[in-house]
């Protein structure tokens, strides 16, 4: 993404967009919605509607063609990445090129982590990966990362001596996203979930860190006790997929709904017709969805890792706290403090975004 600021000096926002839905790719379809405005461009290496997406380039990552990109229009940029395949999980192709256009093109590289299970990951790198890693912490000029503890393990277990600021992932709703419409197709597909005396939402992938297993047990819990006609409904971001698994959550299991790789703007209607909201991952960078549902009005249940304030906290893989708070959050009022805490999420997002900004030297 290309933005003019002072001495029309360029910034690159580098990183994928939906489709798929992950964490990060809504993280940049929201920022480059904030920073359009500021002459924004954004070279995507996922994504689609490209006919829609005038403001969008995209390239093919697994071919190289970041390097043509960088030569034509990056010069002399600095560079917001984040990729996973520069340092996350560093490719053995992919990051030395990298390192040759940084100084090729006299790029400054600022580095965004979002990867919350990167410091339990790194330890169990091969010597290849620790090797890469090693080269790419090295040559990143600033680093940005979206909690605390990121930033305490680059410093004290990692060695980092660059610049490590701490901005976490909540940005504004962009104008419009919280009202628009639910699309025809979306609407259909929400059909049995809308017909469900209570209705719970989750947002994952079906792997079993994202922990829809445990959602479902929990709800199923419910259902049994209460005798209540409770539906779970699992947004599927679909860049992660394990068959085997999916089929055992959804096994026997007639009143939940998925739906797949629904858009940003549309999951804030669909927020807006459940009653409770599950987040039940095992890793947390910092946890998007958890604070979206918040300003739709939802009671939060999640597990105790990324951002929790305000909300119903467990230990993952405990699916009898789970189904507690879960029946707390359905059945009893809320908490007065909830709208207090949606707006603080509100204000706390309004400043990562003017910090995104001063990081970048980006003065509109």
């Amino acid at each position: 993404m290309l933005i003019s600021v002072g001495m029309s000096r360029k910034v690159v926002l580098l990183g994928p967009l939906p489709p798929p839905h992950g964490g990060v790719s809504v993280y940049m379809s929201l920022l480059s919605e904030h920073l359009r405005s500021a002459g924004a461009r954004v070279w995507a290496y996922t994504g689609g509607a490209r006919a829609e997406a005038e403001h969008v380039t995209y390239f093919k990552h697994r071919r190289l063609g970041l390097v043509p990109l960088v030569m034509k229009e990056g010069r002399g940029a600095r560079v917001l990445d984040a990729t996973h395949f520069h340092l996350e999980h560093p490719n053995p192709l992919l990051l030395p090129a990298w390192l040759v256009l940084k100084r090729l093109a006299r790029l400054r590289w600022y580095k965004h982590i979002h990867d919350g299970s990167l410091p339990s990951r790194w330890r169990e790198f091969g010597p290849l990966h620790r090797l890469l890693f090693r080269l790419a912490v090295g040559a990143a000029d600033e680093f940005v990362v979206v909690g605390p503890e990121l930033r305490r393990w680059l410093v004290e277990e990692v060695g980092a001596r660059q610049k490590v600021t701490v901005i976490p992932s909540l940005l504004p709703i962009p104008p419009g996203f919280i009202r628009a419409e639910l699309s025809e197709t979306v609407k259909r597909a929400l059909g049995p979930y809308l017909r469900r005396a209570k209705r719970v939402c989750s947002i994952g992938v079906f792997i079993e860190p994202y922990g829809f297993l445990d959602a479902a047990r929990a709800v199923e819990r419910v259902r049994a006790e209460t005798g209540e006609d409770v539906g779970l409904l699992l947004l599927d971001g679909g860049f992660a997929r394990d068959d085997a698994y999916r089929e055992e959550v959804l096994r026997g299991r007639e009143w939940i709904t998925v739906l797949e790789e629904v858009p940003n703007r549309e999951v804030y209607a669909v927020l807006g017709r459940s009653h409770a909201f599950v987040r039940a991952t095992s890793k947390e960078g910092y946890g998007i969805s958890r604070v979206e549902a918040r300003w739709c009005g939802l009671p939060v249940v999640a597990t105790n890792v990324g951002e929790t304030r305000g909300m119903l906290t467990y230990d993952f893989g405990d699916v009898d706290a789970l189904a507690a708070r879960l029946r707390r959050a359905l059945y009893e009022p809320p908490a007065p403090s909830d709208a207090d805490w949606a707006e603080r999420f509100r204000l706390e997002a309004e400043a990562h975004l003017r910090a995104l900004k001063d990081v970048l030297g980006i003065t509109r």
